[in-house]
């Protein structure tokens, strides 16, 4: 991904990245352009699926409930109990 200076257009890097969510993430940059010294935060977020995901359905509830904690696993097996 090419991240360019908003003020002068030339190359930026990103110094740091602060992943919000999993679709969204705030890109700390910093133009290259040692004349300008722009420093900014850019966004980049997920927009839209042009192909569905491989895994099946099933594949991705149990990658959902592996992360939880055992509190919330036993939780989520208590209201699916009913």
């Amino acid at each position: 991904m090419r991240v360019l200076c908003t003020v002068c257009g030339s190359k930026a890097v990103i110094g740091k990245t602060d992943r919000v969510s999993i679709g969204y993430a705030n890109l700390y940059c910093s133009c290259t352009d040692p004349e300008c010294g722009h420093t900014f935060v850019t966004n980049v977020s997920f927009s839209h699926t042009l192909s569905p995901s491989a895994k099946t359905a099933s594949e991705v509830v149990t990658a959902l409930a592996r992360s939880l904690s055992p509190e919330q696993r036993r939780a989520l097996q208590q209201e699916l109990a009913f």
